[in-house]
């Protein structure tokens, strides 16, 4: 057994879950309410998304590049909201953008389980200078995703 499988059947359970509900929310509710950054429910999938691309890149050059890894750092000092207008989820097509954010997830989970043990204290430094090591990345992902997740129910709930 693989020492992420809880984390990936977690993540994988929190896709199954979350398709569904994603995919009937009303354009209204998509595209017009917005969270304390701002954000729409369209802006924050795509958020997840790039989220996952990220973390999905720094898997793997994490278990080949030199260590401690200097990689760019989309999520810091403003980065992650250039990286939503760049994108412009906010005009993307719903659906698209919902099996994006699905195919995207499954694919870091297949990832996660295929990472080298002997790789997991690598690390990488962030915009911030602080080091994340591959094991704690991995571990706060699914945390990462039900952190926003909370925001589109809350976004959800409101009126």
């Amino acid at each position: 057994m693989n020492e992420f499988d809880k984390n990936n059947q977690e993540l994988l359970a929190l896709i199954e879950e979350w398709v569904p509900k994603l995919m009937y929310l009303p354009e209204e509710v998509i595209e017009n309410r917005k969270n304390k950054q701002h954000r729409t429910i369209k802006q924050i999938v795509g958020h997840m998304i790039d989220s996952a691309s990220n973390n999905t890149h720094r898997i793997v050059h994490l278990q080949y590049q030199p260590n401690p890894l200097i990689y760019p750092d989309y999520a810091n000092l403003g980065n992650n909201d250039r990286w939503i207008a760049i994108q412009d989820y906010q005009h993307e097509n719903w659906e698209d953008l919902v099996q994006l954010w699905k195919y995207t997830n499954i694919h870091i989970a297949h990832v996660i389980k295929a990472v080298n043990p002997e790789k997991l204290n690598n690390e990488w430094i962030t915009a911030l200078n602080v080091k994340v090591s591959l094991h704690s990345m991995i571990v706060n992902y699914t945390g990462h995703i039900r952190l926003h997740l909370n925001e589109i129910e809350e976004l959800i709930a409101s009126t």
